[in-house]
């Protein structure tokens, strides 16, 4: 059976707490990968402390810091910055009480050169190996997100996954709108992804829509969730109270909607 999770808005936290329990969902906290927070501790605090004097889900995970993060750049400032993000976000997760912490790929595709990506890959598995070893009481997951195909994310979890917190989130969205049929994507992928976000779109831009809002197959989805991805927790990415009703409306219609 499913675990569901829902991103909670700290200006209204009363009423996803009553959602929260109507429905038996966690939470994947979303404050924390915005800059000008991260580059005021004091306001990330406060935020943690209002959070955790409420009632928290059980089940809660942290969206980590993702802007123009690249922890393995040649440029030695750049890399210094965005290790920083990285550290930043796991210590506020920790500090949460999150049992995970989503960073993406960051991947750009347009530099396909095959040394290039070797060498990607190669700096990306020596970093992330040091992560995950340094902190083995929280979970790691990366998520596509430029990402064209899940060749390269193959080839990390490959490597990565002898370590039990490491893991894939996959953004089914951002998959749908990659140059690869999804159901690769799942068939490469699955065996990695313990998480996944979910919402709607045109088929053209990431709109993070309610699901059932947009053009998504979502018998498609259903489908390969049973068939390959059905112990991830899934995540409804969408960031308005409105639009996370309106997709629980949606997974209930269609028969899809279980908790844990």
């Amino acid at each position: 059976m499913k675990q569901w999770l829902v991103i909670p808005g700290s200006k209204e936290i009363p009423q996803w707490e009553q959602l929260a329990e109507e429905y038996h969902l966690g939470y994947e906290y979303n404050e924390f990968f915005h800059p000008e927070l991260l580059e005021n501790p004091e306001k990330a605090i406060a935020c943690i402390k209002d959070y955790k004097e409420r009632r928290l889900p059980e089940i809660t995970g942290l969206h980590g810091a993702f802007y123009d993060v690249l922890p393995t750049s040649a440029d030695c400032q750049v890399r210094q910055t965005g290790r920083l993000r990285i550290s930043q976000s796991i210590d506020y997760a920790k500090k949460i009480g999150a049992k995970w912490v989503v960073f993406h790929t960051n991947y750009n595709p347009f530099l396909n050169n095959k040394e290039y990506v070797k060498q990607w890959i190669a700096d990306n598995i020596q970093y992330w190996e040091s992560v995950l070893k340094q902190h083995p009481d929280i979970h790691i997951y990366l998520e596509n997100m430029f990402d064209t195909s899940p060749d390269i994310m193959e080839e990390l979890a490959r490597n990565l996954c002898k370590y039990e917190n490491f893991g894939i989130c996959f953004d089914y969205a951002h998959a749908v709108l990659s140059k690869t049929d999804v159901r690769v994507w799942v068939e490469k992928l699955g065996k990695y992804i313990k998480h996944i976000h979910i919402n709607d779109n045109d088929l053209i831009s990431d709109l993070h829509q309610a699901w059932g809002a947009g053009s998504i197959n979502r018998q498609n989805f259903y489908d390969l969730y049973g068939n390959y991805i059905k112990e991830a927790t899934i995540l409804i990415e969408t960031s308005s109270l409105q639009d996370a009703k309106a997709s629980i409306e949606t997974f209930i219609k269609d028969g899809f909607w279980l908790v844990r």
